[in-house]
C-alpha cells in the first residue's frame, strides 16, 4: 500500500462515522504532511539521493560567500581609518609649516 492509498483509507475511516479519536487523527495528519513535504521537495528538484549533498554545497558557499562579504567589508573600513590617518597627519603637517621647511 503506498502512501496515497493509506491517507485515503485513514480519511474514509475518520469519516465513515467511526469514532475519531486521537490514534487516527494523529495518523491522518502524520500521512498527509509526509505526502505535503515529499511533493514539496519533488516540486523544489530536491526528491533524489543527491540533495542532501547539493544542499550541504550550498550551505557551505553561503558560508564562504558571508565570510568573504564580512572580510571585505573589514577591509574597505581599514582602508577607510587608514585614509582618515593619512589626511590628518598632513594636515598637521601643513599646520605646523612642514611644507616651508622642505623648499
Amino acid at each position: 500500500m503506498d502512501e496515497e492509498e493509506a491517507l485515503a483509507r485513514l480519511v474514509a475511516l475518520a469519516g465513515a462515522g467511526a469514532p475519531a479519536d486521537a490514534a487516527i487523527l494523529r495518523a491522518l495528519i502524520e500521512e498527509a504532511s509526509e505526502m505535503g513535504a515529499r511533493r514539496a521537495l519533488a516540486r523544489l528538484g530536491l526528491a533524489d539521493e543527491a540533495a542532501r549533498g547539493d544542499v550541504s554545497d550550498l550551505r557551505q558557499l553561503l558560508g564562504a560567500w558571508r565570510d568573504a562579504k564580512t572580510s571585505a567589508w573589514k577591509a574597505a573600513i581599514d582602508w577607510a581609518v587608514r585614509g582618515a590617518l593619512a589626511l590628518v597627519v598632513v594636515g598637521l603637517a601643513v599646520k605646523m609649516g612642514l611644507p616651508g621647511l622642505l623648499r
